[in-house]
């Protein structure tokens, strides 16, 4: 798999993370202010991610949608958002 369709495949993903998402009313470590902090923060990363593909600085752009994903795992794990990653239904060819 080429960098660029790999970084895309992270990008599709986290775009659908967000499509997705929902944040908690109520955690025990953070308010929702915080939590919307993060994502806010994770957004951007993917925003970036999206501006280096565009730029073909590919390697920079893998790390911003890497950050991306880590935020919003880390909101997960910490049940303050709930969402599903978007896992792609195996082919014939991805299962060789």
């Amino acid at each position: 798999m080429s960098l660029l369709n790999l970084v895309s495949r992270y990008i599709s993903s986290a775009e659908h993370a967000f499509d997705q998402i929902k944040v908690a009313e109520k955690t025990i470590l953070l308010d929702a202010s915080n939590v919307k902090n993060v994502a806010d923060h994770a957004k951007a990363y993917l925003e970036d991610a999206k501006y280096y593909r565009k730029k073909q600085k590919l390697e920079v752009s893998l790390t911003s949608v890497a950050y991306c994903e880590g935020l919003l795992d880390a909101l997960r794990l910490l049940g303050a958002v709930r969402f599903e990653w978007y896992i792609k239904p195996k082919t014939k060819r991805n299962e060789e």
